[in-house]
């Protein structure tokens, strides 16, 4: 099966440049000028990879990244004119997995585009949260979501629920990096009700529970301006 990759940028002359160099690598290509067209299409079609501008004639890219991360985790890398460092940070803790600055190299975003992928494939394939494959995979972690339970390294954890959702949507992706706010997004029903601090008091609780079982071994990384990640082996 072809992977599939959806285009958003509203400039034609860039987006066929893009299509060419994508397609050149086999890519499927669907190419979209408008955020609202690209979200319908996200809707109605599985997609592997989104290619995402940021000055959208009828909205923020940013605004749609937003609005993606609400129901897909579909990798995402931004192509766009803004070059500030405010913008580059403030995309990949929206959730985006690279982010590429106008003007740019059509086989340098091949190339990203095919490293993202590769990464997403392997860490599909190594499935770390099935239980009949955890010995296979020598995998730290074994996820019970019927009782809610999570095993490090073969001893139980024993979590709050802010800790368990967490953990869990951490390892649900393993290495990928999840800002403050996607965290409070995912774990608590209302995140205004909650602050982003509420996040790294957590993080260090369960730091804490994870060195009980295992002094060694730290998994969780924190990616500082970022977010935090989790790794599942060695």
């Amino acid at each position: 099966m072809s992977i599939r990759i959806l285009l958003v940028e509203d400039e034609p002359s860039i987006a066929e440049i893009v299509e060419f160099a994508l397609a050149n690598e086999g890519f499927q290509i669907s190419w979209r000028a408008l955020a609202r067209d690209a979200e319908i299409e996200l809707l109605a079609t599985p997609y592997d990879l989104v290619v995402l501008d940021l000055g959208l004639p009828d909205g923020s890219g940013l605004e749609l990244l937003k609005r993606i991360r609400r129901h897909s985790e579909v990798p995402v890398t931004i192509l766009s004119a803004r070059n500030a460092e405010l913008d580059r940070v403030l995309g990949l803790e929206l959730g985006a997995d690279d982010y590429v600055t106008k003007p740019f190299s059509p086989r340098e975003l091949a190339a990203r585009v095919k490293a993202i992928l590769k990464r997403t494939i392997r860490r599909d394939s190594a499935a770390p949260l099935s239980p009949s494959r955890q010995a296979a995979n020598r995998t730290w972690f074994e996820l019970d979501e019927d009782r809610a339970r999570i095993n490090f390294c073969g001893g139980p954890l024993e979590l709050t629920r802010y800790e368990y959702l967490i953990l869990k949507t951490l390892l649900a992706q393993p290495e990928r990096i999840f800002s403050r706010q996607q965290l409070m997004d995912r774990v608590w029903s209302d995140p205004l009700a909650s602050f982003e601090r509420s996040v790294d008091t957590h993080i260090k609780t369960l730091r804490a529970k994870l060195r009980e079982i295992d002094p060694e071994r730290d998994p969780i990384r924190t990616h500082r301006g970022l977010g935090y990640s989790v790794r599942i082996t060695d």
